[in-house]
C-alpha cells in the first residue's frame, strides 16, 4: 500500500476539501490510503471519517510569518518519523512552498504542488504568497491543477497534471419529493423564488455584490429568497450589509451543512458572483442538480458541461445579472459520464498516484 500525505489548511467541508474526501472515499484503499498533514490545532468536519477510513490526520503549527521557524522544526522532525511518505501532494497553493520546501529537504522523493485557484487573497500574507508562488518551482517537482485556468497561473510555463473537481453526481441528481421536503423545512412556498449560494463566506466569493443583486431581484420579485451555505470570516459584514437593506426576512444564513445536496433541490437559481475561481465544486454540484446558475465571468468558463450556465461581467449593469437570475429554469439533469463523476476521475488520480511511485522504485 502507498501512502500519499495531502497537505491541506484543514478538513472541514468546503470546495477543495470535499473534493478530496470524494477522491479518498472511491479511491482503492488496498492500494493507496491517504493521510493528511492540516495547519490547524482543531479537529475539522471530516476527521471522524477520515480515521474511519484508515487514515491519518497530522497538526503541524499554522503558517503563520511568525511561526516559520517552529514549522520548519515541526517538518523536520515530523519526515524523520515518517519515512513512509514518498509522495507529498500539496492544496494549499502559493502556500505549498512552504511544505514542499520542508520535503524537498528531507529528501521526499515525489513534491506535487497543486493550484485550486485563478488569483491570490488579499490578506495581509499577500506579498508573502506572490513571493512564494515563484517559488514553488525551486520545490516541487510535479504540478497539478483543477484546470487550466488555474493550472497556467500558479504554474507560468510549465506541465501540469489536470485532476477533476469531481463529485458523486448521484448524490446531486434532481429529486422533485426532496424539493418539496426541504423547501417545506426552509419556510418556503410554491410562490417563494429561491435564490441559493453555496460558498465560505470570504471576500473571494463576493457576497457583498451578491446582496446588491439579491436586493434588486427582490424589489422585481417579493417572493424572491436568498439562502447562504457556508461560514467565514466575512460573515458579520455580510449580516450588517443585509440588516442595512432591511433583507433580514427574506435572507437566511444556513451554516455549514452536511446535507448541501439536498439544499441544492430547494434552490430555483443558484448565482455565483465569485472574484476569483479555479473550478469551483459547487458549480459542479448544481449543474448536476439541474440548477440554472449565473456565474461572474471572473469563473474559468471550462467548468460549464451543461447549457445552463451563464457567464456575466462584474461590470455589466446590474440589470443583465437581475435578468438573469429571475428568467432561468431549472432542468433535470441525468448527465453522469463526464470527467465530473467521481467513478470515471478516480481513475485519473489513482493511476497518477502509482505512475509517480513507479518513478521511485
Amino acid at each position: 500500500m502507498i501512502r500519499i500525505l495531502e497537505v491541506v489548511n484543514d478538513m472541514h467541508r468546503a470546495g477543495l476539501e470535499t473534493m478530496l474526501m470524494n477522491y479518498y472515499r472511491n479511491i482503492d484503499r488496498d492500494q493507496i490510503q491517504f493521510d493528511f498533514l492540516t495547519h490547524r490545532p482543531y479537529d475539522s468536519d471530516y476527521d471522524q471519517e477520515i480515521r474511519s477510513l484508515g487514515g491519518k490526520i497530522y497538526h503541524a503549527p499554522r503558517l503563520y510569518p511568525q511561526n516559520y521557524p517552529a514549522y520548519f522544526k515541526y517538518m523536520k522532525i515530523f519526515f524523520e518519523n515518517h519515512p513512509e511518505y514518498k509522495i507529498v501532494h500539496s492544496h494549499i497553493d502559493a502556500m505549498s512552498y512552504l511544505p514542499l520546501k520542508a520535503a524537498k529537504k528531507a529528501g521526499v522523493p515525489i513534491r506535487i504542488a497543486h493550484s485550486h485557484n485563478t488569483s491570490i487573497d488579499k490578506d495581509f500574507k499577500f506579498p508573502l504568497k506572490v513571493y512564494f508562488k515563484h517559488q514553488i518551482p525551486k520545490v516541487a517537482n510535479y504540478y497539478a491543477a483543477c484546470g487550466q485556468a488555474a493550472g497556467e497561473f500558479l504554474f507560468p510555463g510549465k506541465d501540469f497534471k489536470f485532476i477533476p473537481n469531481a463529485i458523486e453526481p448521484d448524490k446531486f441528481l434532481f429529486n422533485e419529493q426532496t424539493r418539496k421536503e426541504y423547501r417545506a423545512k426552509l419556510g418556503f412556498t410554491d410562490k417563494n423564488f429561491v435564490i441559493g449560494h453555496v460558498g465560505r463566506l470570504s471576500y473571494q466569493k463576493n457576497h457583498k455584490f451578491l446582496i446588491k443583486i439579491f436586493d434588486e431581484v427582490h424589489k422585481k420579485e417579493p417572493n424572491a429568497r436568498l439562502v447562504l451555505v457556508g461560514v467565514g470570516e466575512k460573515e458579520k459584514a455580510i449580516r450588517k450589509q443585509v440588516n442595512e437593506l432591511h433583507l433580514n426576512k427574506y435572507v437566511q444564513f444556513l451554516g455549514n451543512r452536511s446535507d448541501v445536496a439536498n439544499l441544492y433541490q430547494a434552490f430555483d437559481v443558484f448565482v455565483m458572483p465569485s472574484l476569483f475561481e479555479g473550478i469551483p465544486v459547487v458549480g459542479i454540484e448544481a449543474q448536476f442538480s439541474g440548477l440554472p446558475i449565473v456565474f461572474s465571468d471572473k469563473v474559468p468558463q471550462e467548468v460549464a458541461f451543461t447549457d445552463q450556465c451563464n457567464f456575466v461581467s462584474l461590470d455589466a449593469p446590474m440589470e443583465k445579472w437581475v435578468n438573469l437570475v429571475l428568467n432561468e429554469k431549472r432542468t433535470s439533469n441525468d448527465i453522469v459520464d463526464n470527467l465530473y463523476n467521481i467513478k470515471i476521475a478516480v481513475n485519473i488520480l489513482k493511476k497518477y498516484y502509482l505512475n509517480l511511485y513507479q518513478k521511485i522504485k
